[in-house]
Parts: structure tokens; C-alpha cells; sequence
């Protein structure tokens, strides 16, 4: 079992920036790819980026692409989303995600496809 804590979020203003953190417990980090995620009342939870457990590949949502970057460092169980150019329709809660690592498994967008979730954390952006 992984449990996943998320950090960072917050209010700031159109064109800001924010980072967000989510360190991970309970399982062996490096063996999981990790996602960002985001939900706003009413819609489905939306992919934004994944990461490979090794760091070495990403993908990107394409709403997000060039404006948000992922990382991870697994010697601190710990995930990040730097946000830059925020926007007010980046209002969301923000959520990240494991994905169990298999042979020849690469990160996935699908939300079905992760089995660990942390409990969110609110980023609005004002116009």
C-alpha cells in the first residue's frame, strides 16, 4: 500500500507560478510511474503528465505542454509539478498518482490505469 501526500498548492495570480510536491510512503517509490492529474466540480478527472519510474521519460497532456514540467527524485519518494504561465482554467484540484511499475510498462494519461491516489491539492488561479 503507497500513500501519497500532496503539497504546494495555493492561490496566485494569472502568468504566476507554482510547484507542486507529492511525496510518496508505504512502498517502494521507484517502483511505480508517477502522474499529475487535476478535477473541477462536474468534469472528469483530467491527465496532465506522467513520469517513467526512472525519470528518464515523461509525457505530457497537450493543455499543458510547454507550460508544466514533471520530475521526480526517488532518493526523496518525492514527485513534482512546476507549473509556470498559469492560467484562471488552471483552477483545479490538483492530484498525484502511482502507476505499478511491469517489464515494458510505460507512464500511462489513462486515470484507470493508476492504483494509488493522494488526497488532492487546491490551485486556483485569479485573472
Amino acid at each position: 500500500q503507497v500513500q501519497l501526500v500532496e503539497s504546494g498548492g495555493g492561490l496566485v495570480q494569472a502568468g504566476g507560478s507554482l510547484r507542486l510536491s507529492c511525496v510518496g510512503s508505504g512502498g517502494s517509490f521507484s517502483t511505480y510511474h508517477m502522474g499529475w492529474f487535476r478535477q473541477t466540480p462536474g468534469k472528469e478527472r483530467e491527465f496532465l503528465a506522467a513520469i517513467k519510474w526512472s525519470g528518464a521519460y515523461t509525457i505530457y497532456a497537450d493543455s499543458v505542454k510547454g507550460r508544466f514540467t514533471i520530475s521526480r527524485d526517488n532518493a526523496k519518494n518525492t514527485v513534482y509539478l512546476q507549473m509556470n504561465s498559469l492560467k484562471p482554467e488552471d483552477t483545479a484540484v490538483y492530484y498525484c498518482a502511482a502507476d505499478k511499475v511491469y517489464l515494458g510498462s510505460v507512464p500511462r494519461s489513462d486515470s484507470a490505469a493508476y492504483d494509488y491516489w493522494g488526497q488532492g491539492t487546491q490551485v486556483t488561479v485569479s485573472s
